[in-house]
């Protein structure tokens, strides 16, 4: 099992640049996690494609479906306890130290492409790249 950040999920469902990379973290590990928070941000991430015209509404609904059927078991509620220290300890935003503190609940890697995290949090925190 890994911890995935949102942008790890949408590299996999988008095509891009890093998609053959999540492709690959999902070949060799498909027990993906992420808090909770994931479905916001991927949302989020949708709306955007969407305005840009780059995805159809029925394909950002069919996209979500989806990604909410491969996290179903990988999904946790994180204490906010856990979350506050990593942010105190740290430079990065309460939504990305909830991924950090779940891979650390789950004494699991965090797997990323946000530099800060890696830095802030190099035991923990991985990136997609050297997957």
């Amino acid at each position: 099992m890994i911890v995935v950040d949102t942008n790890v999920i949408a590299y996999l469902f988008l095509p891009g640049a890093h998609t053959a990379a999540a492709e690959a973290l999902y070949e060799h590990d498909a027990n993906w996690a992420a808090p909770l928070l994931w479905r916001s941000e991927f949302r989020n991430i949708l709306a955007g494609y969407l305005r840009r015209k780059a995805i159809s509404f029925d394909q950002m609904l069919a996209l979500q479906c989806e990604a909410e059927s491969l996290l179903s078991e990988g999904e946790d509620q994180i204490e906010s306890d856990s979350v506050l220290e990593l942010v105190r300890a740290s430079d990065c935003s309460a939504y990305d130290c909830e991924f950090v503190a779940l891979a650390l609940k789950l004494g699991t890697k965090l797997v990323t492409m946000d530099a800060k995290l890696i830095k802030a949090f190099p035991r923990t925190a991985v990136s997609l790249k050297g997957q």
